[in-house]
């Protein structure tokens, strides 16, 4: 009697009844707050924000490529150098340069005034180089002269004699692309052109050896190759030159750009995997266009224009976007499938269980063998983690401190990275048997 009447309890049942009810009311909120913390929160400001931010920096990666190219092609004298020097060697340049040549001094040599100006000692030699001086002299001159430009062009003089008035002539392509400068290299309303004065001159001397004289009297003849021709060439050193003027601020601005859009994201980890192949993606296309452009560029030149040293020309000017635009590609790719792979996903913990599993087979099968790590194993397994991060740390400094880094280097990065997380992860593998670690005494 006492309790119940302290309860309140009169029999009738209200009190259970309240506190069934209170129950089934507390239920019902845990249960609305459950749903409430399981529903993802809405930030769609910030998710748009974040998609545009990533957005943005995707799309300037292929112009950071072509800042990129326009500050270090265009900007550096020893990288330009470098990349035509080749150009001396190759057999289409050479076939244009010699052609050039021989028709400057074709129109300079007088056939008729061509036999009285022999000497008489040097005629047995000149009739032994042309044959018998006839109806066809001018062809057989002609032949004659290309054949002395021809091996001009293919000796190391010609290399030394194109590389030099390349570097003389860098300011001048500065010119061409960027309106400043002077030199060797004119820029006409459509063209790009290499003055070669100094191998004709080489090739009048060889004339002058050759027993054909007249040729030392030719006044100094300029003619010139096209290296670039283009009706939007005005166009296109507008462009260069603010690419020029943004120079390699402008990839760190769209790295930048793709960050902040990754950081603002609700789920980054997917943020970070869309921006890295969305970079990829840009650059990918900026490679086929090139490629497309190359074959658009060839059609439009003239006839007189050679194909092949025009093409020649132009795969060398580009090598170094192509190379960039796979390295992009290959940065992209690589990070994307690392995002992707240390991921909460079913697959990617699926393939990471495979590689935890083969490893550890390989562990057991050398710890079977006699093989055991000592002291090293137990102090990595308790170290894994910054191990790793040192290991990632260091991947990312040696890209950074390479001079000019290809899609190949990344390549080798990203496998000697996943070489030495495998030693990491076999190292810190728990062995079958043996190798124990030793058990702190009690304190």
């Amino acid at each position: 009697m006492e309790d119940g009447s302290a309860r309140g309890d009169d029999g009738s049942g209200e009190p259970e009844r309240w506190e069934q009810a209170e129950l089934e009311g507390l239920r019902t909120r845990v249960a609305a707050l459950e749903r409430e913390r399981a529903r993802p929160p809405r930030h769609r400001g910030r998710s748009f924000l974040a998609a545009v931010l990533i957005t943005v920096g995707c799309l300037l990666a292929p112009l950071s490529v072509v800042a990129a190219w326009a500050a270090d092609k265009v900007g550096d004298t020893g990288r330009y150098v470098d990349t035509v020097a080749p150009l001396a060697a190759d057999a289409d340049v050479q076939d244009a340069v010699a052609g050039r040549v021989t028709d400057a001094l074709m129109t300079r040599i007088d056939l008729s005034a061509l036999l009285t100006d022999v000497a008489p000692a040097d005629r047995p030699r000149l009739e032994k180089a042309l044959g018998p001086l006839g109806d066809s002299l001018e062809g057989a001159l002609r032949s004659f002269v290309h054949d002395k430009a021809r091996a001009v062009v293919a000796s190391d003089t010609f290399e030394t004699v194109w590389t030099e008035a390349n570097r003389r002539a860098h300011s001048a392509v500065n010119k061409a692309l960027t309106g400043k400068g002077g030199g060797a290299v004119e820029l006409t309303d459509d063209a790009v052109t290499l003055d070669l004065a100094p191998v004709v001159d080489r090739v009048e001397q060889r004339l002058v050896d050759a027993g054909l004289t007249a040729a030392g009297r030719i006044p100094e003849i300029h003619t010139d190759i096209t290296l670039i021709r283009s009706e939007d060439i005005g166009k296109v050193k507008t462009y260069v030159r603010v690419l020029q003027f943004l120079g390699n601020w402008l990839p760190v601005i769209a790295v930048l750009l793709i960050a902040a859009g990754v950081l603002l994201a609700v789920r980054r980890r997917r943020a970070l995997v869309a921006g890295c192949l969305g970079a990829a993606a840009a650059a990918a296309l900026l490679g086929i266009g090139l490629r497309v452009f190359r074959v658009v560029y060839l059609d439009a030149l003239p006839a007189d224009v050679s194909q092949g040293a025009a093409g020649a020309v132009y795969d060398a000017m580009t090598h170094f976007l192509q190379t960039t635009v796979r390295m992009v590609v290959a940065v992209g790719v690589v990070i994307a499938l690392a995002a992707w792979l240390t991921g909460p996903g079913r697959r990617a913990a699926l393939v990471r269980g495979l590689w935890v599993n083969g490893i550890t087979a390989v562990r057991s099968t050398a710890d079977g063998a006699g093989l055991r790590t000592g002291p090293v194993g137990p102090f990595v397994r308790r170290r894994r983690t910054w191990i790793t991060w040192v290991l990632v740390a260091a991947s990312l400094l040696v890209y950074l401190l390479w001079p000019h880094p290809t899609g190949w280097v990344v390549l080798a990065i990203a496998l000697c990275l996943l070489f030495l997380l495998a030693v990491v992860e076999f190292l810190a593998a728990r062995p079958a048997t043996g190798d124990r670690e030793p058990v702190a005494p009690p304190a």
